[in-house]
């Protein structure tokens, strides 16, 4: 065997390093359904910060006002879309299209706010169950088994009918009616599902050499789980907060839908399709718009949910 001398001239090749995000994004790009998704979510949220009162700019219609002039006859029925009301008018004569752009704040609002607090709930019983084991996790999972169990629809509407029809609230005015105990019912019937993956991942990561090297140079428990394992569950838990929402503003939409969501001077697109079900078989426009964008806003989180999955997936083949 001869050995062939190094050209000194020859340059060896240089292969750039890539952080991590941007591998994320070389993937997320591709999926042109989830960026669309994005560019959806992102104009609805921006909808939901400033659309209402634009839309009272460029229409020159208020909220909560009764406009005579949209009744068609005597009879009360609304008038269609038109010229000066682009959705069409409810049943009190209102704009319809000032009060779906409301709806969408309140809609969204209560599906981030009641799946963050669902998620950090659902975060911490996870990690500890999972990290623990024993006893711990007996526990923590037996009740996460029985809130995947509870009806949550038919209790939901008990205890919003009981807190929200009544001037007092409940538990001798602990809980007040509003949209705070509405954020609180979907919260507490969600964070189950929560916990119940994030438990799965962290069985599955505390056996993972890096936590026993840590665990080996004397790391206590407390920072095992924020420092090595909790980073390795971002990925996950944004994929499923988003998959979470819609089930929130879903949620949300069917007690309104059923006059036991936020309150009835709140715009919201739940609310707004149980007002029209007065009118379903001669006004479609109500139900038509508020639906509308419920859905718009449902496909497009799970769209996102979907391409964020595949593109934080290390394993998928590229």
């Amino acid at each position: 065997m001869t050995s062939v001398p190094l050209d000194p001239t020859e340059v060896a090749p240089v292969f750039a390093a890539r952080s991590a995000f941007r591998l994320f994004w070389e993937r997320f790009r591709e999926d042109k359904a989830a960026l669309f998704a994005a560019v959806v979510l992102l104009l609805l949220i921006l909808i939901g910060i400033g659309g209402g009162p634009l839309a009272q700019v460029l229409t020159g219609h208020s909220n909560e006002t009764a406009y005579v002039e949209t009744m068609e006859n005597s009879f009360g029925l609304p008038k269609g879309p038109n010229a000066q009301f682009w959705f069409g008018a409810d049943g009190a004569g209102r704009d319809l299209f000032v009060r779906t752009l409301y709806g969408a704040r309140t809609s969204l609002e209560v599906g981030v706010v009641a799946s963050g607090i669902a998620v950090i709930i659902g975060l911490l019983v996870g990690l500890v169950a999972g990290y623990f084991r024993g006893w711990v996790d007996t526990a923590l999972s037996r009740t996460t088994d029985v809130m995947l169990a509870i009806p949550s629809l038919l209790i939901a509407i008990g205890i919003t009918a009981a807190c929200n029809t009544t001037i007092q609230g409940c538990l001798d005015g602990i809980i007040q009616p509003g949209i705070g105990i509405v954020i609180g019912v979907i919260a507490f019937f969600s964070w189950s599902y929560i916990a119940r993956i994030v438990r799965g991942f962290t069985l599955s990561l505390r056996e993972k050499d890096f936590v026993e090297a840590s665990r080996s140079l004397g790391a206590s428990n407390l920072r095992i789980i924020f420092r090595e394992i909790l980073p390795n569950l971002i990925g996950p838990i944004i994929v499923y907060t988003t998959l979470l929402i819609p089930q929130s503003i879903l949620f949300e939409a069917a007690l309104s839908y059923l006059g036991l969501g936020v309150p009835p001077n709140t715009a919201s697109w739940g609310g707004l399709l149980n007002e029209a079900t007065e009118y379903y078989d001669t006004a479609w426009w109500l139900m038509l718009f508020p639906g509308l964008f419920l859905v718009i806003t449902t496909l497009s989180f799970n769209l996102l949910g979907d391409g964020l999955r595949d593109a934080l997936d290390v394993r998928g083949d590229r």
